[in-house]
């Protein structure tokens, strides 16, 4: 994570400390749950180095699930005739954290649990997610090489990331960041098309053995390490 620059508003604090999202400590604020040195905070207030912050929670217990996304289902905002996340599982009071594009499959998490979304998106936060790519025509040689060491696409060069060749035609890739369609333009800007894209693994949850479709609660040693990488706070 980059280096905290002081001072910062208090919401922002909250964030990432892992106590709530910024709308969510907007209303913690607001129903004078949050002391920034003894007095109770403003929205707006700012938080110094070395201040001491208090914050009165009620101790809620949130929801945590591995999801296979199946290709075709949108993650957010379906448009006439599409079917999203929300609608296609027997889940609700769930969101989906961050996106997979309608023509890719795989590992979402979904929670209902705000904080995560902070944490897990936010680029100032580095975290490993993990893909399996299958590719329209036999990969260049060069091609693991101009991957790791990152591609431009369109202004932006991306980030260093790992990239196993699994075959003529098959790859994985790891990364630590997630730019809109990042590993479809990166693949594009190489000359090389995609013909299957599914996301195995997040940080430490793994797709496994989870159906199409399916969901499983992400619980006990796993769920531990999960909130320990995320360095969220119970």
């Amino acid at each position: 994570m980059k280096e905290t620059s002081y001072p910062m508003r208090i919401n922002k604090y909250l964030a990432l400390k892992g106590f709530a999202t910024r709308r969510a400590a907007d209303l913690l604020i607001e129903e004078g749950k949050v002391m920034i040195n003894g007095k109770k905070a403003l929205l707006g207030d700012k938080v110094h180095e070395g201040d001491a912050i208090a914050v009165r929670q009620n101790k809620r217990s949130y929801r945590y699930f591995a999801y296979n996304k199946p290709m075709g289902v949108i993650t957010h905002s379906p448009q006439l005739g599409e079917k999203d996340i929300k609608s296609a599982t027997s889940l609700r009071g769930i969101f989906p954290i961050g996106r997979l594009d309608k023509r890719s499959h795989g590992l979402i998490i979904l929670t209902d649990d705000g904080r995560v979304t902070e944490r897990l998106l936010n680029p100032d936060y580095v975290h490993e997610k993990e893909y399996r790519v299958t590719v329209r025509d036999p990969l260049p040689k060069d091609f693991k090489k101009r991957m790791e060491r990152g591609v431009n696409i369109e202004g932006y060069m991306t980030r260093q990331c790992k990239v196993e060749i699994a075959g003529p035609k098959r790859f994985h890739i790891t990364l630590i960041e997630g730019k809109k369609h990042q590993i479809r333009r990166m693949c594009a800007a190489l000359g090389v098309e995609i013909d299957d894209l599914e996301r195995v693994r997040i940080m430490n949850i793994k797709l496994g053995m989870l159906r199409s479709g399916d969901h499983r609660p992400i619980v006990k040693g796993e769920l531990v390490e999960f909130k320990k990488q995320l360095g969220l706070l119970d």
